[in-house]
Formats: structure tokens, sequence, C-alpha cells
């Protein structure tokens, strides 16, 4: 049994807690795509963690993690992570596993990222610099390292023939950027050295074993559906899918071996870096939503830009993943707003639509809006259901009756105890 984790708007909806509040109930948690471009969030006893590519799961003990296929990952940051870690006495040798067909992302990669970005100018994509996008270029193309190749002796040989590569292109972009490689390199092999003492297998296989033997797998996304590559706000999108058909191939599960697709997103929408966003804000609505919601990039720190939800996209997005339970974040950001509104349709060069076409920029598309009551309640205390406001509850009953799929999950708070089921 295999159930799909993803997120339903611009990335940053909170999968990192719900994975977490999650674990307990299944034996093997794997991350399906992306890299450390990821920025999960978790807060318990206390204390916040910040993963950006081991998955979400690693504060339990009972459950396996797995960084499938479909992640690129930087050895680099790789061990940052791992040393953040070492504190919490977890047995990472047994309890963390790594895919021989993740794709390895170099310090060059990185330099193309930001190479390529300060050559478009205005035109710029966002981009985290990560080296995310070169990465996923080279794995089409045929020419990328893959964690496997790090138990060959020729590895080296390899690494240097793609840096190379890598350094024409540079040259190419005549972007005006500073840095020293080999620097960059030797901090590459030590994360490297570090990478090779874990355990590497093949995750399809693994992952097909854990399934006959009746092992439950829930498969976590990064990032979120409307950043897909082909399905997201193209270009301003990720490199690679981050909807329900990424966890076939980032995983190698089949499509009939899953089950439930959780869909999560926030009670309003935010988005970082550039891109169209029909529903943002640049009154004080959107400034209370980013400073109560403290809407800063888990990975960049860049500030969040916050508008009202988004129900055309995300109708859009509960349809391309075939979403059958939703779970709402940050519910509690809302409290003290006197009327809510939500995006039910959008006015697209003169006309009233109700689905997402080719291009949302905002000279083709205005919001359409429907307006609530809000509600005053502080939510953060609550622990049930029965507790939330009337208001809360006429929200979420129009958001199911829009979508057709139940609100299971009502997130009240940043903590894990902070989540209400319904």
């Amino acid at each position: 049994m295999v159930d799909l984790l993803l997120g339903l708007q611009w990335g940053d909806e909170g999968k990192g807690k719900i994975v977490d509040v999650l674990t307990k109930e299944y034996d093997i948690i794997a991350r399906f795509q992306g890299g450390p471009n990821a920025g999960h969030t978790l807060e318990f006893d206390g204390i916040k963690h910040v993963l950006h590519t081991i998955p979400s799961g690693i504060f339990h003990k009972n459950a396996i993690n797995i960084v499938g296929n479909g992640v690129v990952i930087d050895p680099v940051i790789f061990k940052r992570e791992l040393d953040n870690l070492q504190k919490f006495n977890i047995d990472i040798i047994s309890k963390l596993l790594i895919s021989r067909k993740a794709h390895l992302i170099l310090p060059t990669h990185r330099l193309l990222d930001a190479a390529s970005e300060a050559s478009k100018g205005k035109a710029k994509i966002g981009s985290t610099l990560k080296g995310i996008g070169p990465t996923y270029m080279d794995k089409t193309g045929r020419n990328g390292m893959r964690v496997g190749d790090l138990e060959f002796d020729d590895w080296k040989t390899k690494y240097r023939a793609l840096a190379d590569k890598h350094e024409a292109m540079i040259d190419f972009y005549n972007a005006e950027i500073e840095y020293n490689l080999p620097e960059l390199e030797a901090e590459f092999c030590e994360g490297v050295e570090t990478l090779k003492k874990l355990t590497f297998i093949d995750s399809e296989e693994y992952i097909f074993k854990a399934q006959a033997e009746g092992k439950k797998i829930l498969a976590e996304g990064a990032q979120g559906s409307l950043l897909d590559i082909d399905f997201g706000t193209y270009p301003f999108v990720t490199s690679s899918n981050t909807t329900a058909a990424g966890a076939c191939t980032g995983l190698g599960v089949a499509p009939n071996k899953i089950e439930k697709v959780l869909g999560i997103f926030k009670a309003y929408t935010t988005r970082v870096g550039s891109g169209p966003f029909p529903t943002e804000l640049f009154d004080e609505d959107g400034a209370t939503m980013g400073r109560v919601g403290n809407e800063f990039g888990a990975t960049t720190g860049r500030p969040r830009r916050c508008g009202w939800l988004d129900l055309v996209a995300l109708k859009y997005a509960v349809q391309i993943n075939g979403v059958t339970e939703l779970m709402m974040m940050k519910a509690d950001v809302l409290s003290g707003f006197k009327t809510i509104k939500v995006c039910t349709a959008y006015d697209y060069k003169g006309e009233k639509i109700q689905h997402l076409p080719y291009n949302i920029e905002s000279e083709y598309v205005s919001p359409i809006y429907t307006e609530m009551k809000g509600w005053a309640k502080d939510l953060t205390k609550l622990t049930t259901a029965e507790e939330l406001p009337t208001a809360l509850n006429d929200y979420i009953t129009f958001l199911e009756e829009q979508l057709q799929v139940p609100i299971k999950i009502v997130s009240v708070g940043p903590d894990r105890l902070q989540t209400i089921r319904r």
C-alpha cells in the first residue's frame, strides 16, 4: 500500500509537518522528487527543524526513510543536514536509505544556476540557486552523475569530465559570478565521503518487496503542484514533476498501487520568487498574512508573497492529482479578518471562467471573489473539531462543496500537537 502526500499550491504548504504527524501510521517514508530547494519545517518539543533532502519521518523510530531516484542530492547540504541530526541520537545508518539512481548536484551545477539566472536580468525565474535545474538538465540530457556511480573507482574521472563541460558553459553565459572551484570541490568531496557511509539501495526493488510484505508506505512530495514542470505556471516552475505522477517515476511505484492521495493547502495562498499570482495582495491584509503566518522561505529566507485562497488553481491541482483527502494548513493565520475572500472564478480576457487557463499573468486574468464572514477566535490552543468557530466551519464546508473532497485535517499552528482531525 502506497499513499501520496503532496502540496497543492506553489509550495510551502506545510507538508513536512503533516508527514511528521502521520509517520507513526507508516513503515516507510519516501521522498520522490526535488532537491535541497525544498524546506520542510517540523516543530515539536519546543524545537524547530528544517529538512531539505531527508524525508520528514526521520525523527520517528518506527519508520525507514528513503531518498528516492527522482530526488537530486547535494552532498554538501546533505552532510550539513546529517550533522544537524547528530544530537538527536537517530540511527541514521539503518533508518536512512539512498537510491542509487538519485542524481548528484555538483558544485558546477550551482555555479551554472547562478550564471544562468544572472544572465536573464529582469526575466529571471526566481531560482533558489541550489543547482536543481542544471542537474535535472544533465539527467534528461543523459550526462548526469548518480549516487550509484560513487561505488565505482572511476567516479572522479566522471566528475571531472562533467565539471569541465560545465565550466565552458559558465564562460558562455558571460555572467559576473565569483567562485573558487577548488574550494567548492574540496567541500563536495567531503560531502561525498559522508554520503558513502550511508546505505545505498536499488530503491524500486526495495519498495516493491516492501509492498509485497504488506508494509505501509508514504510518498512525500516537495514543492507544490503549481510548480510542476508540466502542469505548473511555466516557466516559473521547478524542474521535476511535483504532482502525483511524479511519485510513480520518482520511486518506481506502479500507478495501480497508489491508494490515498493526500493534498495539502494553506487556508490562503503564498508564493516565493517570480511568477503570476492572481490573488496576490499588496495591501494591509497581505502584509498581515505574511507577518502572522511568518511567511519566509525555509530554504532561502525570502519573504513569501501572500493572497486570498485561489479556488480555481486549487481545484485544478485536486483534479490533476486525483486527491482523495485534503488537509488545510494555517487556519489560525486568518483569525481576526472580518471578511474572508475566496477566488471562485477568473475574469479571463473579459470572460468568466472557472478553470486554470494557459496563461494567468495579470494582464489576462483578474480574480472574481466570493466573500465570507471571518472569525476572531484564537485557534492555536484548540484540540478538537468541536471547538472550531462557526465561521471557520462554514469556510471549510464551502471549500469541501466546491472541491468535492473532504478536509480531514485542520492545522492551527506549527507544532505537531496543533493538528485537528475531523
